[in-house]
């Protein structure tokens, strides 16, 4: 017999005694704390894979060697009890193989996980004229949401949010090849219309049809203050207007992602002025689901207005903690924020 066997043989052996000690215990004092060795030795059962009809087995030899005169019927019974478990025995191995396969699956995640931050990690751009916040919280292990700025020699900011329509590992990857796609057309970074256009090519000739990708793209320019941008069919932001006081939605038309490689977009502009804030979401913010139903676009409004005196992150922060609070702090689809507000 090899070493491991030998181990397993001596620790059934050894379990066993635990189990005919405790049985003899509690029958002679049937204590709470007696009972409670029960426990300790069905913990030990399932760290050492010993099955239910086992168990039942080292019961009948317990019983045997505790009352050797115990009767033919009541041993007999013990046998009927341990056919009824064979079956039970099957499914409970199979439920310990799911939960291993679970473990190995939940670490692998953990692993994919940590892998998409690493790839789609983004630092928010430090600009003496604007106050920048922004958050992105995954419903699950992987997020479908993407965001990712770009500060360029000229002090212009590039700011780009996407959303797929699908989730886990294949919405992941595919995050992972726009970002790259992105950081590979540096020349067409002052055209939001072309990069959207450009990688819309590449979304066609590489992602699976059945996969919905929106895009929002935008450019900050600080000689001027123009906020040119475009959209690939995502979720309408927010311009908020300082010296009236007011919202209004940011509205761009354009097709989705990888839909029709020849596609081309409209590009918008917007003046910025002192105090003026940009507001860019995805569909995880506006389509928040209460008891009520989804909530409406007054009432994020209504939650940026209330914060509208905190600096950008602080805005997006409260905004998450209010909408998760509503959720019941059960994210029903990724969450992703931006705001820009200009400073001076």
């Amino acid at each position: 017999m090899d070493s491991l066997g030998g181990r397993c043989v001596a620790k059934r052996e050894y379990l066993e005694k635990d189990y005919r000690d405790a049985l003899s215990r509690y029958l002679a004092e049937q204590t709470e704390q007696a009972l409670y060795l029960g426990q300790k030795i069905s913990k030990s059962a399932m760290e050492n894979d010993i099955s239910p009809e086992e168990i039942i087995s080292m019961h009948q030899n317990a019983l045997q060697q505790i009352y050797p005169d115990l009767s033919n019927n009541a041993l007999h019974s013990l046998d009927f009890l341990l056919e009824v478990m064979l079956e039970y025995g099957v499914a409970f191995r199979e439920l310990q193989s799911l939960r291993h396969q679970q473990r190995e699956l939940k670490s692998e995640m953990e692993i994919a996980t940590n892998v998409q931050q690493t790839l789609l990690g983004t630092n928010i751009p430090v600009i003496d004229n604007l106050d920048i916040g922004a958050i992105s919280v995954p419903a699950k292990h992987m997020s479908g949401d993407y965001f990712h700025f770009v500060e360029d020699e000229h002090n212009r900011v590039a700011v780009a949010i996407a959303d797929i329509i699908g989730k886990g590992i294949p919405a992941a990857l595919c995050m992972s090849m726009i970002k790259y796609a992105m950081d590979s057309l540096p020349e067409h970074r002052t055209s939001p219309a072309s990069v959207l256009e450009s990688i819309n090519r590449v979304v066609e000739q590489n992602v699976d049809p059945s996969m919905f990708i929106t895009m929002f793209y935008g450019l900050y320019d600080p000689t001027d203050h123009i906020f040119t941008y475009a959209s690939a069919g995502h979720e309408p932001g927010f311009f908020y207007d300082y010296q009236e006081n007011s919202f209004s939605e940011l509205m761009a038309r354009g097709l989705l992602l990888g839909v029709d490689k020849r596609t081309t977009y409209k590009q918008y502009e917007r003046k910025i002025e002192v105090g003026d804030m940009i507001v860019l979401l995805s569909d995880g913010v506006t389509e928040c689901r209460t008891n009520e139903g989804f909530i409406e676009r007054d009432t994020l409004v209504e939650i940026i207005q209330e914060s509208i005196h905190l600096d950008a992150q602080s805005i997006v922060n409260n905004l998450f903690k209010k909408l998760e609070k509503m959720q019941h702090f059960q994210l029903r689809d990724d969450f992703t924020l931006i705001i820009i507000r200009r400073k001076f």
